[in-house]
């Protein structure tokens, strides 16, 4: 099969692993109404948070990502689903009612800078785009603690996870 794009194999990722504390970041979170500045902590403090990287919206991967998850109601669980890309609060809004997710619990952070793949050790510098980059797609389950229960980072680009397995660690930490 001939693919109309190309596979990149990515470096090493210097991702934190199951067992560490995820980093803490403060970022516009959107939903279906608004956006306001969020912190990881804040959200852990009510509970458990599904984390994902993904790459811009609009690109492909996104719209293949939020489809699947979407599809999966990863939001029927009791946890915090949120994604994180370099697109800004208005693109997020577009993206949310495009993929038909406004009316889930799903939100978006917006992270223009990339600070956040960094302090994660997950940045993608895109090929032929000298001094932009994104995250790499990659999925984390933090408890209420911060403590990382689940982690998955691409090795590739474009990759996606095991999203069985994904949508298995979601269900445990919901229900912990």
């Amino acid at each position: 099969m001939e693919l109309e794009f190309d596979v990149v194999e990515l470096d090493e990722p210097d991702n934190p692993e199951e067992g560490e504390t995820a980093p803490d970041f403060e970022r516009p979170l959107v939903n279906d109404e608004y956006w306001e500045d969020t912190s990881l902590s804040a959200l852990t403090d009510e509970g458990p948070v599904a984390l994902i990287f993904y790459p811009m919206d609009g690109a492909f991967p996104a719209t293949y990502i939020w489809n699947e998850l979407r599809d999966r109601d990863i939001d029927s669980n009791e946890i915090t689903v949120v994604g994180l890309s370099i697109s800004t609060p208005y693109e997020h809004k577009t993206l949310l009612q495009e993929r038909e997710l406004e009316d889930t619990e799903i939100q978006l952070f917006s992270d223009p800078s990339n600070e956040v793949a960094e302090q994660y050790g997950i940045v993608n510098d895109l090929d032929g785009m000298t001094g932009i980059d994104e995250p790499r797609t990659a999925t984390f389950v933090i408890d209420d603690e911060r403590t990382i229960q689940y982690a998955w980072v691409a090795s590739e680009h474009p990759d996606f996870p095991d999203y069985d397995e994904f949508e298995a660690a979601v269900e445990d930490a919901a229900g912990d």
